[in-house]
Protein backbone atom coordinates (compact mmCIF):
# COMPACT_ATOMS: atom_id res chain seq x y z
CA UNK A 1 0.00 0.00 0.00
CA UNK A 2 1.25 3.70 -1.26
CA UNK A 3 2.10 6.35 1.55
CA UNK A 4 -0.87 8.16 0.22
CA UNK A 5 -2.83 4.93 0.22
CA UNK A 6 -2.41 4.54 3.84
CA UNK A 7 -2.56 8.29 4.58
CA UNK A 8 -6.10 7.87 3.27
CA UNK A 9 -7.15 4.93 4.78
CA UNK A 10 -6.86 6.77 8.07
CA UNK A 11 -10.02 8.03 9.83
CA UNK A 12 -10.72 11.62 9.16
CA UNK A 13 -13.12 14.55 8.90
CA UNK A 14 -15.96 13.74 6.63
CA UNK A 15 -18.51 15.62 5.01
CA UNK A 16 -21.40 15.07 2.62
CA UNK A 17 -20.13 18.55 0.27
CA UNK A 18 -16.76 19.95 0.54
CA UNK A 19 -16.60 23.63 -0.73
CA UNK A 20 -13.52 24.67 -1.73
CA UNK A 21 -13.04 28.96 -1.73
CA UNK A 22 -14.53 31.43 0.40
CA UNK A 23 -15.53 33.69 -1.97
CA UNK A 24 -19.01 35.10 -3.69
CA UNK A 25 -19.28 31.84 -5.21
CA UNK A 26 -17.86 29.63 -2.23
CA UNK A 27 -20.16 31.81 0.11
CA UNK A 28 -23.03 31.45 -2.32
CA UNK A 29 -22.57 27.89 -2.31
CA UNK A 30 -23.00 27.22 1.37
CA UNK A 31 -25.69 29.45 1.70
CA UNK A 32 -27.75 26.71 -1.20
CA UNK A 33 -26.15 24.28 1.22
CA UNK A 34 -27.22 25.20 4.97
CA UNK A 35 -30.71 26.04 3.65
CA UNK A 36 -30.99 22.78 1.95
CA UNK A 37 -29.88 20.98 5.56
CA UNK A 38 -26.83 19.41 4.04
CA UNK A 39 -23.69 18.12 5.88
CA UNK A 40 -21.18 20.63 4.07
CA UNK A 41 -17.66 22.28 4.93
CA UNK A 42 -15.78 25.46 3.26
CA UNK A 43 -11.96 25.30 3.44
CA UNK A 44 -10.95 28.85 2.40
CA UNK A 45 -7.00 29.25 2.08
CA UNK A 46 -6.57 32.60 3.48
CA UNK A 47 -6.65 34.24 6.59
CA UNK A 48 -10.37 35.38 5.79
CA UNK A 49 -13.31 35.10 3.57
CA UNK A 50 -13.75 37.77 0.46
CA UNK A 51 -11.76 36.07 -2.66
CA UNK A 52 -10.80 38.07 -5.55
CA UNK A 53 -11.82 41.32 -3.13
CA UNK A 54 -9.69 40.17 -0.65
CA UNK A 55 -6.77 39.63 -2.69
CA UNK A 56 -6.79 43.00 -4.86
CA UNK A 57 -6.62 46.33 -2.87
CA UNK A 58 -4.64 48.29 -5.39
CA UNK A 59 -5.88 51.95 -5.45
CA UNK A 60 -9.24 52.86 -6.75
CA UNK A 61 -10.04 49.10 -6.98
CA UNK A 62 -13.34 48.61 -7.57
CA UNK A 63 -16.41 47.01 -9.77
CA UNK A 64 -17.04 47.35 -13.21
CA UNK A 65 -20.56 46.05 -12.84
CA UNK A 66 -23.48 48.62 -11.00
CA UNK A 67 -23.76 47.85 -7.66
CA UNK A 68 -27.40 46.53 -7.56
CA UNK A 69 -26.25 43.53 -10.18
CA UNK A 70 -23.23 43.06 -8.47
CA UNK A 71 -24.96 41.58 -5.55
CA UNK A 72 -26.79 37.83 -4.94
CA UNK A 73 -30.41 38.42 -6.33
CA UNK A 74 -31.34 36.94 -2.56
CA UNK A 75 -29.77 39.38 -0.97
CA UNK A 76 -30.07 42.41 -2.23
CA UNK A 77 -27.74 45.67 -0.74
CA UNK A 78 -29.69 48.64 -0.20
CA UNK A 79 -26.63 50.27 1.33
CA UNK A 80 -23.83 50.64 -1.81
CA UNK A 81 -22.79 53.69 -1.33
CA UNK A 82 -21.35 54.06 -4.96
CA UNK A 83 -23.01 53.16 -8.57
CA UNK A 84 -20.19 50.78 -9.27
CA UNK A 85 -18.95 49.82 -5.80
CA UNK A 86 -15.23 49.96 -4.33
CA UNK A 87 -13.95 46.62 -3.02
CA UNK A 88 -13.87 47.51 0.56
CA UNK A 89 -17.49 47.97 -0.37
CA UNK A 90 -17.67 44.50 -1.80
CA UNK A 91 -15.38 42.82 0.84
CA UNK A 92 -17.85 44.00 3.52
CA UNK A 93 -20.81 42.60 1.28
CA UNK A 94 -19.17 39.30 1.61
CA UNK A 95 -18.59 39.32 5.31
CA UNK A 96 -22.18 40.88 6.02
CA UNK A 97 -24.42 38.16 3.42
CA UNK A 98 -22.12 35.34 5.07
CA UNK A 99 -23.21 36.17 8.39
CA UNK A 100 -26.89 37.06 7.41
CA UNK A 101 -27.56 33.72 6.49
CA UNK A 102 -24.95 32.54 9.28
CA UNK A 103 -22.73 30.23 7.46
CA UNK A 104 -19.48 31.72 8.58
CA UNK A 105 -19.28 28.76 11.19
CA UNK A 106 -18.83 26.73 8.66
CA UNK A 107 -16.08 28.38 6.94
CA UNK A 108 -12.17 26.91 8.12
CA UNK A 109 -9.50 29.88 6.83
CA UNK A 110 -5.83 29.35 6.52
CA UNK A 111 -6.95 25.44 4.86
CA UNK A 112 -5.51 25.82 1.70
CA UNK A 113 -6.31 22.88 -0.66
CA UNK A 114 -2.89 21.21 -1.49
CA UNK A 115 -4.73 18.15 -3.30
CA UNK A 116 -8.19 16.60 -4.30
CA UNK A 117 -7.91 12.59 -5.44
CA UNK A 118 -10.83 10.70 -5.64
CA UNK A 119 -11.00 7.05 -4.56
CA UNK A 120 -12.93 4.91 -6.80
CA UNK A 121 -13.13 2.42 -4.61
CA UNK A 122 -14.84 4.32 -1.75
CA UNK A 123 -16.58 6.99 -4.15
CA UNK A 124 -15.04 9.42 -2.00
CA UNK A 125 -12.86 12.70 -2.57
CA UNK A 126 -9.86 12.86 -0.38
CA UNK A 127 -8.94 16.53 0.28
CA UNK A 128 -5.09 17.22 1.01
CA UNK A 129 -4.92 20.60 3.15
CA UNK A 130 -2.17 22.71 4.83
CA UNK A 131 -4.58 21.83 8.10
CA UNK A 132 -4.77 18.08 7.27
CA UNK A 133 -6.95 15.22 5.44
CA UNK A 134 -10.46 15.52 4.55
CA UNK A 135 -13.10 13.02 2.96
CA UNK A 136 -16.38 14.21 1.07
CA UNK A 137 -18.56 12.56 -1.23
CA UNK A 138 -19.05 15.83 -3.08
CA UNK A 139 -16.65 18.91 -4.04
CA UNK A 140 -17.68 22.02 -5.21
CA UNK A 141 -14.45 24.24 -6.68
CA UNK A 142 -15.42 27.65 -6.01
CA UNK A 143 -11.97 29.16 -6.65
CA UNK A 144 -12.62 30.55 -9.92
CA UNK A 145 -10.60 32.32 -12.34
CA UNK A 146 -8.75 35.40 -11.31
CA UNK A 147 -7.28 32.97 -8.91
CA UNK A 148 -3.15 33.23 -9.86
CA UNK A 149 -1.82 36.60 -11.32
CA UNK A 150 0.33 36.76 -14.74
CA UNK A 151 3.43 37.86 -14.79
CA UNK A 152 5.13 37.91 -18.42
CA UNK A 153 8.75 36.55 -19.05
CA UNK A 154 10.65 39.55 -19.82
CA UNK A 155 14.43 39.15 -21.16
CA UNK A 156 16.81 40.30 -18.49
CA UNK A 157 14.36 40.93 -16.06
CA UNK A 158 16.45 39.37 -13.15
CA UNK A 159 18.99 42.21 -13.82
CA UNK A 160 16.25 45.12 -12.31
CA UNK A 161 17.13 46.40 -9.15
CA UNK A 162 14.04 48.43 -8.62
CA UNK A 163 10.79 47.21 -6.85
CA UNK A 164 8.26 45.43 -8.82
CA UNK A 165 5.05 43.97 -8.38
CA UNK A 166 1.59 42.61 -9.95
CA UNK A 167 -1.59 44.66 -9.16
CA UNK A 168 -3.32 41.76 -7.62
CA UNK A 169 -0.29 41.78 -4.85
CA UNK A 170 -0.03 45.92 -4.62
CA UNK A 171 2.50 46.44 -2.08
CA UNK A 172 1.05 49.17 0.14
CA UNK A 173 4.44 50.16 1.72
CA UNK A 174 5.91 50.91 -0.86
CA UNK A 175 6.10 54.92 -1.25
CA UNK A 176 5.26 56.06 -4.72
CA UNK A 177 5.82 59.73 -4.21
CA UNK A 178 8.34 61.01 -6.61
CA UNK A 179 9.15 57.55 -8.82
CA UNK A 180 9.91 57.08 -12.25
CA UNK A 181 7.17 54.33 -12.96
CA UNK A 182 6.40 51.82 -15.41
CA UNK A 183 3.17 50.25 -15.64
CA UNK A 184 2.82 46.98 -18.30
CA UNK A 185 -0.28 45.98 -19.53
CA UNK A 186 -3.35 47.97 -19.96
CA UNK A 187 -5.83 45.97 -18.67
CA UNK A 188 -9.33 46.20 -15.99
CA UNK A 189 -6.55 46.93 -13.04
CA UNK A 190 -4.11 49.66 -14.49
CA UNK A 191 -7.15 51.84 -16.12
CA UNK A 192 -8.88 52.28 -12.41
CA UNK A 193 -4.97 52.57 -10.52
CA UNK A 194 -3.18 54.61 -13.19
CA UNK A 195 -5.48 58.31 -12.61
CA UNK A 196 -5.28 56.90 -8.89
CA UNK A 197 -1.39 57.06 -8.97
CA UNK A 198 -0.37 59.51 -11.60
CA UNK A 199 -0.13 62.63 -9.31
CA UNK A 200 2.18 61.67 -6.65
CA UNK A 201 4.44 60.02 -9.11
CA UNK A 202 7.44 62.02 -10.82
CA UNK A 203 7.00 59.62 -14.21
CA UNK A 204 4.97 56.97 -15.21
CA UNK A 205 5.69 55.00 -18.60
CA UNK A 206 2.51 52.84 -19.56
CA UNK A 207 3.67 49.98 -21.69
CA UNK A 208 1.05 48.38 -23.97
CA UNK A 209 0.54 45.83 -27.04
CA UNK A 210 -2.88 46.70 -27.93
CA UNK A 211 -4.86 49.51 -26.44
CA UNK A 212 -8.64 48.60 -24.72
CA UNK A 213 -11.68 49.96 -25.78
CA UNK A 214 -12.76 52.63 -23.51
CA UNK A 215 -16.41 54.01 -22.26
CA UNK A 216 -17.53 56.30 -20.17
CA UNK A 217 -18.37 55.37 -16.73
CA UNK A 218 -21.31 56.75 -14.35
CA UNK A 219 -19.48 56.30 -11.20
CA UNK A 220 -21.22 58.43 -9.05
CA UNK A 221 -22.17 58.23 -5.47
CA UNK A 222 -25.13 57.22 -4.09
CA UNK A 223 -27.16 59.79 -1.80
CA UNK A 224 -28.22 58.00 1.22
CA UNK A 225 -31.49 59.25 0.72
CA UNK A 226 -31.58 56.57 -1.97
CA UNK A 227 -30.20 53.96 0.01
CA UNK A 228 -32.91 54.70 2.69
CA UNK A 229 -35.03 54.23 -0.15
CA UNK A 230 -34.11 51.18 -1.12
CA UNK A 231 -34.01 49.85 2.12
CA UNK A 232 -38.02 50.61 2.47
CA UNK A 233 -39.00 50.24 -0.96
CA UNK A 234 -37.09 46.52 -1.72
CA UNK A 235 -39.01 46.91 -4.96
CA UNK A 236 -37.23 49.86 -6.55
CA UNK A 237 -33.63 47.94 -5.85
CA UNK A 238 -35.19 45.13 -7.57
CA UNK A 239 -36.98 46.83 -10.31
CA UNK A 240 -33.50 48.63 -10.88
CA UNK A 241 -31.32 45.80 -10.53
CA UNK A 242 -33.74 43.88 -14.18
CA UNK A 243 -33.10 47.10 -15.87
CA UNK A 244 -29.14 47.04 -15.97
CA UNK A 245 -29.77 43.47 -16.34
CA UNK A 246 -31.75 43.77 -19.39
CA UNK A 247 -29.34 46.45 -20.75
CA UNK A 248 -26.30 44.36 -19.68
CA UNK A 249 -28.31 41.49 -21.73
CA UNK A 250 -28.70 44.05 -24.89
CA UNK A 251 -24.76 44.92 -24.69
CA UNK A 252 -24.07 41.11 -25.24
CA UNK A 253 -26.11 40.49 -27.51
CA UNK A 254 -25.12 43.58 -29.40
CA UNK A 255 -21.52 42.74 -29.59
CA UNK A 256 -21.84 39.92 -32.64
CA UNK A 257 -24.33 42.02 -34.46
CA UNK A 258 -21.91 45.02 -36.53
CA UNK A 259 -24.65 47.52 -36.74
CA UNK A 260 -25.27 47.46 -33.34
CA UNK A 261 -21.65 46.94 -33.18
CA UNK A 262 -20.03 49.45 -34.71
CA UNK A 263 -22.64 52.20 -33.22
CA UNK A 264 -21.32 51.29 -29.82
CA UNK A 265 -17.65 51.19 -31.24
CA UNK A 266 -18.40 55.02 -32.95
CA UNK A 267 -19.53 55.88 -28.89
CA UNK A 268 -16.44 54.80 -27.74
CA UNK A 269 -14.10 56.42 -30.59
CA UNK A 270 -16.20 59.86 -29.73
CA UNK A 271 -14.79 59.02 -26.18
CA UNK A 272 -11.38 59.25 -27.47
CA UNK A 273 -11.89 62.45 -29.91
CA UNK A 274 -13.77 64.20 -26.79
CA UNK A 275 -10.94 63.20 -24.30
CA UNK A 276 -7.79 63.46 -26.09
CA UNK A 277 -6.89 66.33 -27.74
CA UNK A 278 -3.21 65.48 -28.94
CA UNK A 279 -3.03 63.86 -32.05
CA UNK A 280 -0.32 61.21 -31.61
CA UNK A 281 -1.23 60.01 -28.91
CA UNK A 282 -5.10 59.48 -29.79
CA UNK A 283 -3.79 57.38 -32.48
CA UNK A 284 -1.69 55.51 -29.40
CA UNK A 285 -4.69 54.67 -28.08
CA UNK A 286 -7.24 54.31 -30.87
CA UNK A 287 -7.75 50.39 -30.60
CA UNK A 288 -7.23 48.53 -34.39
CA UNK A 289 -9.91 46.14 -33.33
CA UNK A 290 -13.37 45.49 -33.02
CA UNK A 291 -15.05 46.64 -29.85
CA UNK A 292 -15.52 43.24 -27.65
CA UNK A 293 -13.13 41.22 -28.86
CA UNK A 294 -11.11 42.27 -25.40
CA UNK A 295 -12.94 43.27 -22.47
CA UNK A 296 -14.59 46.41 -22.83
CA UNK A 297 -13.33 48.57 -20.16
CA UNK A 298 -15.17 52.23 -18.44
CA UNK A 299 -13.37 54.95 -16.86
CA UNK A 300 -13.91 58.32 -16.86
CA UNK A 301 -10.21 59.04 -15.85
CA UNK A 302 -7.92 56.70 -17.69
CA UNK A 303 -7.91 59.02 -20.86
CA UNK A 304 -7.47 62.25 -18.73
CA UNK A 305 -4.56 60.29 -16.92
CA UNK A 306 -2.93 59.69 -20.20
CA UNK A 307 -3.01 62.67 -21.16
CA UNK A 308 -0.47 64.34 -18.72
CA UNK A 309 2.65 65.56 -19.29
CA UNK A 310 4.34 63.46 -17.03
CA UNK A 311 2.84 60.05 -18.72
CA UNK A 312 4.44 58.32 -21.87
CA UNK A 313 2.60 55.64 -23.59
CA UNK A 314 4.91 53.27 -25.71
CA UNK A 315 4.66 49.55 -27.09
CA UNK A 316 4.93 46.52 -25.16
CA UNK A 317 8.66 45.78 -23.70
CA UNK A 318 10.67 43.62 -25.49
CA UNK A 319 13.71 43.39 -22.76
CA UNK A 320 15.26 45.33 -19.40
CA UNK A 321 18.89 46.03 -18.94
CA UNK A 322 19.12 46.86 -15.13
CA UNK A 323 16.76 50.10 -14.39
CA UNK A 324 15.82 50.63 -17.86
CA UNK A 325 12.67 48.60 -19.98
CA UNK A 326 13.42 49.19 -23.83
CA UNK A 327 10.27 48.88 -25.72
CA UNK A 328 9.52 46.48 -28.80
CA UNK A 329 9.89 50.17 -30.83
CA UNK A 330 12.97 51.18 -29.31
CA UNK A 331 12.18 53.28 -27.09
CA UNK A 332 13.03 53.07 -23.35
CA UNK A 333 12.79 54.30 -20.14
CA UNK A 334 14.46 54.36 -16.92
CA UNK A 335 12.34 53.44 -13.76
CA UNK A 336 12.83 52.92 -10.04
CA UNK A 337 9.25 50.39 -10.26
CA UNK A 338 7.45 48.39 -12.54
CA UNK A 339 3.59 47.39 -11.29
CA UNK A 340 2.46 44.38 -13.97
CA UNK A 341 -1.38 45.06 -14.69
CA UNK A 342 -1.05 41.61 -17.04
CA UNK A 343 -4.30 39.90 -15.63
CA UNK A 344 -4.61 35.86 -13.92
CA UNK A 345 -4.16 32.82 -16.09
CA UNK A 346 -7.54 31.94 -17.42
CA UNK A 347 -7.35 29.05 -19.19
CA UNK A 348 -5.02 26.89 -17.35
CA UNK A 349 -6.42 27.95 -13.90
CA UNK A 350 -3.58 26.15 -11.01
CA UNK A 351 -6.43 24.90 -9.29
CA UNK A 352 -6.57 22.28 -12.33
CA UNK A 353 -3.14 20.93 -11.52
CA UNK A 354 -4.35 20.19 -7.72
CA UNK A 355 -7.38 18.14 -8.58
CA UNK A 356 -6.83 14.17 -9.38
CA UNK A 357 -9.60 12.20 -10.78
CA UNK A 358 -10.89 9.02 -11.77
CA UNK A 359 -8.07 8.45 -14.48
CA UNK A 360 -5.41 9.18 -11.68
CA UNK A 361 -3.75 12.19 -13.62
CA UNK A 362 -4.59 16.04 -12.85
CA UNK A 363 -7.12 18.15 -14.80
CA UNK A 364 -4.30 20.27 -16.09
CA UNK A 365 -2.85 17.21 -17.75
CA UNK A 366 -6.43 16.08 -19.11
CA UNK A 367 -6.82 19.90 -20.46
CA UNK A 368 -3.36 20.34 -21.49
CA UNK A 369 -3.97 24.40 -21.19
CA UNK A 370 -7.65 23.62 -23.31
CA UNK A 371 -10.09 22.83 -21.35
CA UNK A 372 -13.37 20.91 -22.18
CA UNK A 373 -16.27 21.36 -19.61
CA UNK A 374 -19.96 20.35 -19.77
CA UNK A 375 -21.99 23.79 -18.99
CA UNK A 376 -19.07 24.91 -17.21
CA UNK A 377 -19.48 22.72 -14.29
CA UNK A 378 -18.40 19.29 -14.91
CA UNK A 379 -16.05 17.58 -16.57
CA UNK A 380 -15.28 13.85 -17.62
CA UNK A 381 -13.25 11.57 -15.14
CA UNK A 382 -13.82 13.67 -12.58
CA UNK A 383 -17.24 11.97 -10.96
CA UNK A 384 -19.31 14.13 -7.51
CA UNK A 385 -17.51 17.21 -8.44
CA UNK A 386 -18.63 20.54 -9.63
CA UNK A 387 -16.75 23.52 -10.84
CA UNK A 388 -17.71 27.09 -10.37
CA UNK A 389 -17.05 29.56 -13.30
CA UNK A 390 -15.85 26.94 -15.46
CA UNK A 391 -14.15 27.36 -18.80
CA UNK A 392 -17.14 28.78 -21.72
CA UNK A 393 -19.10 30.57 -19.14
CA UNK A 394 -17.86 34.26 -19.33
CA UNK A 395 -19.95 36.86 -20.62
CA UNK A 396 -20.41 40.35 -20.60
CA UNK A 397 -22.70 40.63 -17.34
CA UNK A 398 -22.43 39.99 -13.78
CA UNK A 399 -20.97 37.63 -12.29
CA UNK A 400 -23.69 36.57 -9.86
CA UNK A 401 -25.83 35.69 -12.79
CA UNK A 402 -23.42 32.90 -13.57
CA UNK A 403 -22.79 32.11 -9.94
CA UNK A 404 -26.59 31.81 -8.78
CA UNK A 405 -27.10 29.71 -12.53
CA UNK A 406 -24.36 27.06 -11.83
CA UNK A 407 -25.60 27.16 -7.75
CA UNK A 408 -29.15 26.15 -8.74
CA UNK A 409 -27.67 23.08 -11.65
CA UNK A 410 -25.53 21.83 -8.67
CA UNK A 411 -28.47 21.80 -5.94
CA UNK A 412 -30.85 20.26 -8.52
CA UNK A 413 -27.55 17.50 -8.63
CA UNK A 414 -27.44 17.28 -5.35
CA UNK A 415 -30.99 16.72 -4.29
CA UNK A 416 -31.55 14.61 -7.28
CA UNK A 417 -28.48 12.40 -5.74
CA UNK A 418 -30.24 12.39 -2.39
CA UNK A 419 -33.60 11.20 -3.29
CA UNK A 420 -32.39 8.81 -5.86
CA UNK A 421 -29.87 7.13 -3.50
CA UNK A 422 -26.84 7.69 -6.03
CA UNK A 423 -23.68 7.35 -4.93
CA UNK A 424 -21.48 8.87 -8.16
CA UNK A 425 -22.16 10.62 -11.20
CA UNK A 426 -19.71 10.64 -14.11
CA UNK A 427 -20.30 12.62 -16.56
CA UNK A 428 -21.22 11.18 -20.01
CA UNK A 429 -18.40 12.05 -22.74
CA UNK A 430 -20.62 11.49 -25.79
CA UNK A 431 -22.85 14.27 -24.21
CA UNK A 432 -20.12 16.32 -23.45
CA UNK A 433 -18.06 16.34 -27.06
CA UNK A 434 -21.55 17.16 -28.95
CA UNK A 435 -22.30 20.13 -26.16
CA UNK A 436 -18.57 21.00 -26.62
CA UNK A 437 -19.18 21.16 -30.31
CA UNK A 438 -21.90 23.14 -30.28
CA UNK A 439 -20.07 25.56 -28.48
CA UNK A 440 -17.22 25.79 -30.57
CA UNK A 441 -19.25 26.17 -33.58
CA UNK A 442 -21.28 28.57 -32.47
CA UNK A 443 -18.49 30.97 -31.12
CA UNK A 444 -16.60 30.70 -34.71
CA UNK A 445 -18.55 33.70 -35.95
CA UNK A 446 -18.32 36.11 -32.53
CA UNK A 447 -16.58 38.49 -32.17
CA UNK A 448 -14.32 37.07 -29.38
CA UNK A 449 -13.05 34.64 -32.18
CA UNK A 450 -13.04 37.23 -35.29
CA UNK A 451 -12.41 40.38 -33.52
CA UNK A 452 -9.18 40.97 -35.46
CA UNK A 453 -7.09 41.39 -31.41
CA UNK A 454 -5.15 38.70 -29.15
CA UNK A 455 -7.36 38.11 -25.88
CA UNK A 456 -7.22 35.55 -23.11
CA UNK A 457 -10.41 34.37 -24.55
CA UNK A 458 -8.75 32.32 -26.99
CA UNK A 459 -6.23 29.59 -25.70
CA UNK A 460 -3.00 28.45 -26.61
CA UNK A 461 -4.48 26.05 -28.86
CA UNK A 462 -6.14 28.99 -31.00
CA UNK A 463 -9.49 27.64 -29.19
CA UNK A 464 -12.06 29.91 -27.54
CA UNK A 465 -12.28 28.11 -23.85
CA UNK A 466 -13.62 31.36 -21.94
CA UNK A 467 -16.96 32.83 -23.53
CA UNK A 468 -20.47 31.61 -23.60
CA UNK A 469 -21.85 32.11 -27.09
CA UNK A 470 -25.00 32.83 -26.29
CA UNK A 471 -27.57 34.89 -23.99
CA UNK A 472 -27.37 34.33 -20.95
CA UNK A 473 -31.14 33.65 -20.71
CA UNK A 474 -30.05 30.75 -22.38
CA UNK A 475 -27.37 30.45 -19.88
CA UNK A 476 -30.10 30.11 -17.36
CA UNK A 477 -32.22 28.00 -19.01
CA UNK A 478 -29.37 25.21 -19.36
CA UNK A 479 -28.47 25.32 -16.12
CA UNK A 480 -32.03 25.38 -14.44
CA UNK A 481 -32.28 21.86 -13.89
CA UNK A 482 -29.73 18.92 -13.66
CA UNK A 483 -30.40 15.93 -16.40
CA UNK A 484 -29.69 12.69 -15.43
CA UNK A 485 -29.38 11.50 -18.78
CA UNK A 486 -26.16 13.47 -19.20
CA UNK A 487 -24.51 11.51 -16.92
CA UNK A 488 -23.38 8.02 -16.18
CA UNK A 489 -24.79 6.92 -12.42
CA UNK A 490 -23.73 4.37 -9.71
CA UNK A 491 -26.31 3.72 -7.38
CA UNK A 492 -26.18 2.75 -3.88
CA UNK A 493 -26.07 -0.89 -2.74
CA UNK A 494 -29.00 -2.11 -1.28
Amino acid sequence: MSEESLTQSQACPHHEVIVVGAGFAGIGAAIKLHQAGMDFLVLEKAAEIGGVWRENTYPDCGCDVPSPLYSYSFAPNPNWQHFFAKQHEIKNYTFETAKQFGVMGAIKCHHEMLKATWCTEKKIWYLHTSKGLYSSRFVIMACGPMHKPTVPKIEGFETFTGTSFHSAQWQHDYDLQNKRVAVIGTGASAIQFVPAIVDQIKQLTLFQRTPPWVLPKMDWRIPSRWQKRFKRFPFILSLLRKVIYLQFEFLNTSLNWPKLRLRLQNGALKNIHRSIKNEDLRAKLTPTFAIGCKRILMSNTWYKALSQEKVVVTNGVQKIRGNSIIASDGTSAEVDAIIFATGFEVANPPIAERIFGSAGISLAEQWQGSPEVYLGTTTKDCPNLFLTFGPNLYTFSSAFVIIEAQLKYIMSALLKVRSKNIKSLQLNEERSTQYNNKVQQALQSTVWNNGGCTSYFIDKTGRNSTNWPWTTFTLRKRLRRFNLKDYNIEKVSP
